[in-house]
């Protein structure tokens, strides 16, 4: 009978245990792939803790390689395994994960990671990178799709950033930013500043086509002259152009645009055209053939947009939110200058609050809500129903203002 394996101090060691000559215990298994692991511990007690870990994994059906698994390498595979995305959502997925996630986690083992550790990661992200709610909200997104990968190959029992974003926004009182639209007098200030303004009378066209339409950004700067359709005045919505950051794909390099299909398949739709709105296109096509303009550049077999610039290419959407800066600043000058208190100056906004605001006309026209999820591409009615409800909120504090009045004797 073979001698039973002991330590220096003279305890019985199990199958698998064994003290090095520095006194560092060790212990050795095979994993579900017949390969050596090894865990170590100071004392024996605490390889014995250990121990039992190893097994209770084992018997739960949790991977041992988990132990070896850091998160980098499963954002590796997820990369890997996710289909389904348009290749801009995808591109800024990775830009996520690698800007905000790999530097602080990224080498941490999966099996490490605790909800109080996710937890942690968030409130770093909040209050000392002082990101917004949205930017989190896109890091979870990837981290949760991540860690969940984890769950469903048995690396780890449970997803650690389940509800942790919800306790996240509640701790910190984080609240949806809300899209604000422009009221009809800003509405009316803002375009007739551009249509009348020699500086940037050049803008007008775009951005009117955009408050008149409702479209997206990118769907409107991805106009053909072939979508649009003056005579019997109807825009086919039929695509979007996306910029973005290509530099992680090896042979391709840098960031330039690209034709996708719409956000949803109910995006793909037709926009009836406003007099107004026909009159943009109408100036636009005036404009660059005075200036002896026209479309330069082919993206994926895409040609002849609408909106270009001087050099004759797409037009970005930066440089479209860029503008609004300049014209809201001039804008509100020029109203300082007519009087020390303007009746009306433009707030701050963007390309989109242009979408928000055309939304808002319609709601505050009466528009049938199923035409309105139809003219702006909603695949959910939700979603035009929650603005539909802010606006009519909106409406009814302001017709309750002053009735007062009718109440008083």
């Amino acid at each position: 009978m073979a001698a039973k394996r002991k330590d220096k101090a003279r305890v019985v060691l199990r199958t698998g245990e064994v003290q090095r000559k520095d006194g560092i215990y060790q212990f050795s298994w095979m994993d579900s792939q017949m390969k050596r692991r090894f865990v170590y511990a100071r004392t024996l007690d605490d390889l014995r803790e250990k121990e039992k870990h190893i097994q209770k994994d084992k018997c739960d059906g949790i991977k041992t390689e988990a132990r070896y698994t850091t998160l980098d390498e499963l954002f590796a595979l997820w990369l890997t395994l996710k289909r389904g995305l348009k290749n801009n959502t995808f591109e800024n997925y990775k830009y996520m994960y690698n800007t905000f996630v790999k530097p602080v986690i990224g080498n941490r083992k999966i099996f490490t990671l605790k909800k109080s550790d996710i937890k942690k990661y968030y409130n770093y992200l909040a209050d000392e990178r002082n990101l917004k709610a949205s930017t989190i909200d896109n890091i979870h997104t990837v981290l949760h799709q991540v860690l969940q990968i984890a769950v469903d190959d048995d690396f780890i029992r449970n997803n650690p950033s389940d509800k942790v974003l919800r306790e996240l926004k509640k701790s910190h009182c984080f609240q949806t930013e809300k899209r604000r639209a422009l009221t009809r007098p800003e509405q009316e200030l803002f375009l007739n500043y551009l249509k009348t303004h020699p500086v940037y009378e050049h803008w007008y066209p775009v951005f009117a086509v955009m408050i008149g339409t409702g479209l997206r950004v990118g769907e409107v700067t991805g106009l053909r002259w072939c979508d649009v359709d003056i005579e019997s005045g109807m825009i086919d919505v039929n695509h979007t152009l996306v910029y973005y950051d290509h530099r992680t794909e090896g042979s391709k390099r840098g960031c330039y645009f690209n034709v996708n299909t719409t956000k949803t398949p109910a995006s793909m739709r037709q926009v009836p055209m406003l007099d107004f709105v026909r009159e943009a296109f109408e100036i636009e096509k005036q404009k660059q053939k005075d200036l002896g303009i026209h479309c330069e550049v082919t993206i994926d077999g895409y040609t002849d947009f609408i909106f270009i610039n001087r050099f004759g290419q797409a037009q970005h959407q930066a440089t479209l939110n860029k503008a609004i800066r300049r014209i809201i600043r001039d804008c509100n000058d020029e109203q300082f200058m007519k009087t020390d208190e303007p009746e009306v100056l433009l707030p701050h906004f963007s390309c989109h609050s242009l979408r928000h605001t055309f939304t808002t006309r319609m709601c505050e026209a009466g528009v049938n809500i199923k035409v309105i999820q139809d003219t702006l591409g909603h695949t959910d009615i939700s979603t035009t129903l929650n603005i539909y409800t802010d606006v009519t909120k909106e409406l009814k504090t302001a017709e309750f203002k002053g009735l007062d009045t009718y109440f008083k004797s």
